[in-house]
């Protein structure tokens, strides 16, 4: 029996991952939240919902993502044979539609004729629009204005889609302050409005049903590891932001004990800089955007300033299932910087022909340092999260250039 067995039983009837999760929110919101709870738990039940939910999946969204062998890569590293699941390859371009899906499913059977959403990357913002269009829904997008800068192709997409785009001016400018005027609206909203959260974070149950709604990824990826390599992986790499592509990838193989798994942060300029987006490397227990979990803060408990060269991962946070994870060692948190990702972004584009998010070349970053050290009969599979057309621009002008 595995000893991590009992990580499957968890989050608890509160929503507490060990001593991390929960739901501190207000009494407004704590009444939605018990409701939406008793929904998910109803529906999640139900045959038709799950029907549903694998129909849209298959024919709207396209899955199963192939599990890609990257073996002109893996051969210019040396070492472990490095596969790819590629969610880039999703409707929308990332990971986050398999999670909106099925939020608006939620959202459907609810009878909210209203969403919101908050967004970094865009990729959440775009795969929330999408789904609202197609419900026919109305949709209202939060994002910091600095994201709205380098991630201007994704906010015209939402445009195109028909959502409106909410610029955020406050604090940083950046994920953490969209997902406070997201749950500001929500807190007046409650009504009438369904707040499709883009991850592992916020109160209970949003990290319980977001990740079970991700985990098609890590379903299919030990399905098919056991197909192509005929075993099952020696290691599983994705990349952490508030950590969503990474329990969808990780949690079907909690009690694989032999199946390492490494979760990469936002090392940005180094940890020492201080400029980073690191809270379970560098961070502290504290409660943000309605529960407990791992944070970046000072000694007065306030959020401090994060930086990332990937809007995705340029949060304070972490979901506080990750936040257990660590404490009891099933998952290895390991850092990216900067110069790490332009380079295994430059080499994704050149040895597999590929163009990677900014945030999945996090991940990859750290399979290109660890694949060396393994002998060739080792297996990686990275969690290839998201497409890099939207990542262009950053690119550019990381590397001079004008486009």
């Amino acid at each position: 029996m595995s000893k991590y067995a009992d990580l499957l039983n968890l989050p608890d009837a509160q929503g507490h991952f060990g001593p991390y999760g929960g739901r501190f929110v207000s009494e407004t919101l704590s009444h939605a939240l018990e409701q939406l709870e008793e929904q998910y738990t109803r529906l999640s039940a139900d045959p038709a919902f799950q029907a549903e939910f694998d129909k849209d999946l298959a024919q709207y969204v396209g899955r199963p993502s192939p599990l890609y062998h990257a073996e002109r890569w893996s051969n210019h590293l040396g070492g472990a044979q490095i596969w790819l699941k590629r969610e880039d390859l999703n409707h929308t371009g990332a990971h986050k539609v398999n999670n909106t899906v099925g939020q608006a499913l939620l959202a459907k059977y609810s009878g909210k004729q209203r969403i919101i959403a908050e967004t970094g990357a865009g990729q959440h913002g775009v795969a929330t629009a999408t789904v609202a269009a197609r419900l026919g829904l109305k949709c209202q997008v939060y994002m910091g204005a600095e994201d709205v800068k380098r991630q201007a192709p994704n906010v015209y997409r939402m445009k195109l889609l028909g959502a409106e785009v909410i610029s955020v001016e406050s604090g940083s400018k950046t994920l953490k302050d969209a997902m406070n005027e997201a749950m500001r609206d929500w807190v007046t909203n409650v009504d009438d409005t369904f707040y499709i959260i883009g991850t592992v974070a916020g109160p209970h149950p949003y990290p319980l049903l977001v990740r079970n709604f991700n985990a098609v990824a890590g379903r299919e990826a030990r399905e098919q590891a056991l197909q192509q390599i005929g075993r099952l992986p020696d290691a599983l790499i994705a990349c952490i932001g508030g950590g969503s592509n990474a329990l969808g990838l990780f949690h079907p193989f909690i009690t694989d004990d032999e199946v390492e798994m490494y979760g990469i942060e936002a090392g940005g300029e180094g940890i020492e800089s201080g400029r980073h987006a690191a809270p379970l490397n560098a961070g502290r227990p504290g409660v943000l955007h309605g529960n407990r979990t791992y944070l970046m803060e000072d000694d007065a408990g306030q959020i401090t300033p994060t930086h990332s060269i990937s809007a995705g991962l340029d949060y304070p946070g972490v979901g506080p299932e990750h936040a257990n994870l660590k404490d009891v060692g099933r998952v290895k948190y390991e850092l990216a910087t900067d110069a790490e990702v332009m380079e295994a972004f430059a080499d994704l584009c050149k040895y597999e022909g590929i163009i990677p998010a900014l945030e999945s070349s996090h991940a990859l970053a750290f399979a290109k340092r660890l694949a060396p050290t393994l002998g060739k009969d080792k297996h990686l599979i990275v969690n290839l999260s998201g497409r890099g057309d939207k990542d262009i621009m950053t690119v550019a002008k990381m590397q001079g250039i004008t486009l």
